[in-house]
Parts: C-alpha cells; structure tokens; sequence
C-alpha cells in the first residue's frame, strides 16, 4: 500500500507541474530491487524526478576562522623592578629598540641602598679578617701567642667571607657589584635593566612614581614583534579539520589584498565550558612590522596535504543508523546505493572522502524518494 501511494504522489506532482489535471489515481510500475541496486523500467514517469549530476575531484575549501593577533610570548618580557622605590629617571621610550641589558630606568630605593651598605661592609669586615689572621699567624709562628688565636682569627675569617658571598649574591641579583661599589658611597640608585633583546612595547610608568615588586601592571613591555601570535576558537565540528603543522594565511582590513603566511603550533586538549571552541594558537612572519598586537584577523587553515574529495551537495548524502551513503547512477533508469565517509559540510556542500566511484554520476534531486523505494522494495 506504502508503495503504491508513493508512486501515485509522483505521478500525480508530475502531471500537475506539466499543467495537466491528474486522475484520482495512477498506477506507476514499481522499481526492481536487486541487492544495493533499483532498477526501473526504461521511460517510467518516475525518472524524473531524479537529477543527476557528475562529481569531479577537487581540493576542499580551507577552514576559515577569525583570530587575534598578541605579542609572542617566547619572546616577551613583561618587567617589573624586584625592590621597592621611587622612579627617578625613564630612559627607553615606547618603541625604541633595547639590548639585553639596556638601561630602562633609575630608582631610589632604600633597600638597594641598604644592600650596597651590607656588601660594602662585608667587603670591609673581610678584608679586616684576613689582615688578622695573618698578623696571628706571625705571631704563631715566632712562639708569641697560642696556637687557639690563631684557631679563632681563621674562624672569624671564614664567617668574614661567608658574610661577604651572602651579601654581594644579593646585591649582584639585583644588579649591583660589590666590588664597583665598595670604593664609594652607597647612591641607593637601582638600575632597572632590560633582561632581553627587543622593542619596548608599553610603558606604565611616570618619574616619581612609586615602583613595588608586587604591582598588578608591569612598568616596561619588552617584545620582539618580528613574530606574533595569533589565537584561533576552533568549533567541535572543525576540530578534525586543523592540526599541528598546518599553514595559515591571515587576511585583514587594514591591508586589503594581501596575505601573512603563518603556521599552527597548537590545538588545545580542551574546550572552552562557555563558548564551547577549543583554543588553537598559531605564529605568524611580522618582519615587515605591518601587523600589530591585538588585532584581530581572518585565517584561513590549510592542511600540509590536502586530498582530493568529491565534493556533493549536502542534499546527495543521506544518513541511516549513523551511517552516510547516497545513490549513484549505474545507467539511465539503474541507481545504486552506496556508502561514503564525508567531511565537513560548508556553504551546503559536502567533501566524500572515500566510496564514490571515480567520475559517478550522483543523485542530487530525489535521493529521499529513492531512499523510501528502497527501503520499502522487495529484492528480487
């Protein structure tokens, strides 16, 4: 019964699109059944209903997803003084280009200056208890005092220097030298320094201000801005189509028509609970110094080697118990059904990756008829 409705439905579409009134019912021949295959009978009004279309190989479209350029953080320090003060002295502007160890600025600080008097006078003690030790030892030596003063004088020599290597590590970690310093007076002038190679991207200090260790903003950026990266949100349905290794190329507004090549690094383990995007970070080639931190860009993911797919309609490919398959043509009024394995489907086109013959002709219009013949067809 289900069968027979069907074919007097199409029947009846049929005459009806041709401007022709059609009668209370049709009897159209029901298609043969054989295996995976439906075989109609040459001329049936039911073929046309179906189109078909030949399917070429062709390389998928790239994923393309927005993205946020930032600084690299390999190559980027954010810098804050490692004592307590007062900015005296700013000597890097915003975008002038430092060394290692440049000078960034001077800070009055009571605890550098209280280091350099520690290490001075260590420096000074230790001197003292060497001269000590070997007058003792002289005097040791010609029978004039006992041997425990001369066992005391070496033990007051090794707390003397032991004093000394605590006092000037610290100082020398905080960038000052005990032995420069020892000959003149303690300035309490902390030299804050930068600790790599690059250009100074930020500032967020003014002379006078109060500089502490334990501050929320940084008082210097230092960057090395000849490569950035960039942060992608990649989608649970795009996940399978981006991995480590593969080419970007990043497009802005701000310079239309030209493409950044750059590379992905990294595709996080996780999702994001909110936005429900996996986090993806990339590198990019800035020696150009055209693009900059924080802006945002379209980038388009492209595999290191891209497969040639079928790329079909979205309509040509059915599901069934989880599974994908669509009707190839084996002859004018003969339509297989086979099964496929697709990729992601973009802009209502989908990419087969594998089951569809070469150069098959596909049904495109009438599959879901042909899905409800088959499935409610006898095999012969």
């Amino acid at each position: 019964m289900t069968k027979r409705l069907l074919t007097g439905l199409l029947a009846a579409s049929l005459l009806t699109a041709c401007g022709k009134r059609a009668p209370d019912f049709v009897e159209l021949p029901p298609p043969v059944r054989e295996g995976d295959t439906l075989t109609f009978k040459p001329g049936s009004p039911q073929l046309a209903a179906f189109k078909v279309e030949l399917v070429a190989g062709q390389k998928p479209a790239p994923l393309a997803v927005t993205g946020r350029l930032a600084w690299n953080e390999d190559a980027t320090v954010r810098i804050l003084p490692p004592l307590a003060g007062r900015l005296v002295a700013l000597k890097a502007p915003v975008g002038v280009r430092v060394a290692a160890g440049d000078l960034l600025a001077e800070i009055s600080s009571p605890d550098f200056g209280q280091a350099q008097s520690d290490a001075a006078r260590a420096a000074t003690d230790l001197a003292a208890a060497e001269r000590t030790k070997e007058r003792v030892a002289r005097l040791v030596e010609r029978g004039a005092a006992p041997r425990k003063d001369l066992d005391a004088a070496d033990a007051d020599l090794l707390r003397a220097r032991a004093e000394e290597r605590r006092t000037s590590a610290r100082l020398a970690r905080w960038g000052g030298d005990a032995t420069r310093d020892a000959a003149r007076e303690p300035d309490q002038l902390f030299r804050l320094t930068s600790p790599i190679a690059g250009v100074v991207v930020e500032r967020n200090a003014n002379p006078g201000q109060e500089a502490r260790p334990d501050a929320q903003v940084p008082l210097f950026v230092v960057s090395e801005p000849r490569t950035l990266w960039v942060f992608l949100d990649v989608t649970e349905r795009d996940l399978t189509s981006v991995k480590a290794g593969d080419r970007l190329a990043l497009r802005t507004d701000a310079y239309p028509g030209r493409t950044f090549p750059g590379r992905l690094d990294l595709v996080g383990d996780a999702l994001d609970p909110a936005s429900r995007t996996v986090k993806a970070r990339g590198s990019v080639d800035n020696s150009v110094s055209l693009l900059k931190a924080e802006m945002y860009v379209t980038v388009e993911v492209e595999s290191r080697v891209v497969k040639e797919a079928a790329v079909v309609p979205a309509r040509a490919v059915l599901t069934e118990n989880g599974k994908r398959f669509c009707f190839v043509a084996d002859g004018p009024a003969r339509f297989r059904r086979v099964a496929v394995e697709v990729g992601v489907e973009r802009d209502g086109k989908v990419p087969v990756v594998s089951g569809l013959p070469e150069g098959a002709g596909v049904v495109t219009d009438g599959s879901l008829l042909l899905a409800s013949l088959f499935a409610s067809g006898k095999s012969s």
